[in-house]
């Protein structure tokens, strides 16, 4: 049996991984019960918009954020079980139960930080590739994108189950924050889930730029008018949207991978451990922030929400106004079949407001900011939701 991290005896149990007090016990099960179901809920419904909309499911950047409302529902079920089993009920499961359902846990977080590297591709390719973008980005190649994603999550989540694990584990633990894990996969694991992050950021970071640098040149045209004052209140609520996605995604994975990555190369103290356990359920809060991030805040999304609680409030016989139309959800816009980068006509771009002289103008539509990307050279406009 391992050892005790402080004393060198016999770690009876692996009891030296449980380290949380009855008070901590009760702040981490208030954390899990309330997280774990909300997060469980609010993805379910994102996925249950997704497929009853025809229009929704085959465009690729709804495709992404389904795959991420999957990979939620996974860390809302396998993280919370696990958890709370091992931390608040004290369950002991043999190693090979135990590296399973470490690798259910590790396959929700990776497929959800994956999921969102490709929404933030997606998006990335939208205003920099727009030209090119139904051609680079079809439904064909997305679904073979989450393939891709989706096959390698599952392999490295799993390579402790299959054998890559900690050999030493009966006489001294490799690591003070899992059992039976090899420091160098933890090591591997956190620098690749560091990198997608990096990536993440760079490519919202990028996006931003190239709005600001579009402002910048719109100013010398429109210094004097109120359409410029308003693009420019426009560029500050987008900095505002992403930077809040950026802080929320940095505080919510940096610190469980740091002392991941700490944990490979120094010994952690039991008060580190402790923090580390708190720290774990950032992850979880990350995956019941997400849908509101990225899904909720897609007006097609909510009006695709609207028609399916409609239907299912009349297929339950349900109130009378249930069965009235809304006038604003009916008058919806119905966007095209590639994307949340909704191909418009030339025309059509040249009829919308702020789009006649401007490369990427932006617009807040019930609390929603989008980003509209007009073709210099005259292919059209290009819609990105729910930035």
């Amino acid at each position: 049996m391992p050892v005790s991290f402080s004393t060198g005896t016999t770690c009876v149990n692996l009891s030296c991984y449980m380290i949380l007090n009855d008070t901590e016990m009760k702040a981490i099960s208030f954390i899990c019960f309330l997280a774990g179901p909300f997060t469980f809920l609010e993805n379910i419904l994102v996925l249950a918009v997704i497929a009853s909309a025809t229009n929704l499911r085959r465009r690729p950047s709804y495709l992404f954020i389904g795959s991420l409302a999957l990979a939620d529902i996974f860390a809302s079920c396998f993280f919370t079980v696990s958890f709370l089993d091992f931390h608040l009920y004290k369950r002991i499961d043999s190693r090979k139960a135990y590296l399973f359902k470490l690798g259910g846990v590790t396959m929700a977080f990776t497929g959800s930080v994956g999921s969102l590297f490709l929404t933030a591709l997606d998006r990335y390719l939208c205003i920099y590739r727009a030209s090119r973008y139904k051609v680079m980005l079809t439904h064909r190649r997305a679904l073979l994108a989450l393939l891709v994603l989706w096959s390698a999550t599952v392999l490295i989540s799993f390579l402790p189950f299959l054998g890559w694990e900690c050999f030493t584990w009966h006489s001294k633990p490799c690591l003070r924050l899992f059992p039976y894990i090899d420091p160098l996969y933890l090591g591997c694991w956190a620098t690749f889930i560091l990198i997608l992050l990096l990536l993440i950021m760079s490519a919202y970071a990028l996006i931003l730029w190239r709005a600001n640098r579009h402002e910048a040149s719109m100013t010398g045209l429109q210094a004097a008018s109120a359409g410029g004052q308003a693009r420019m209140r426009m560029d500050i609520r987008l900095a505002r949207t992403l930077g809040l996605i950026l802080l929320i995604l940095a505080g919510c994975w940096l610190p469980v991978l740091s002392f991941m990555l700490a944990d490979v190369s120094v010994v952690l103290t039991r008060t580190q451990q402790r923090a580390f356990a708190f720290c774990s359920t950032l992850c979880l809060i990350n995956s019941a922030v997400n849908p509101l991030l990225y899904a909720l805040r897609c007006q097609e999304l909510r009006t695709a929400l609207m028609r399916l609680l409609e239907s299912t409030c009349k297929g339950l016989g349900g109130f009378q106004r249930c069965a009235e139309r809304d006038p604003d959800t009916s008058s919806a816009n119905h966007l095209g079949e590639s994307n949340s980068c909704s191909v418009y006509s030339v025309g059509d771009a040249h009829r919308t407001a702020g789009c006649r002289q401007s490369t990427v103008s932006l617009k807040v539509d019930n609390q929603q900011l989008d980003i509209i990307f007009v073709n210099e050279k005259g292919g059209g406009a290009y819609h990105v939701s729910g930035v």
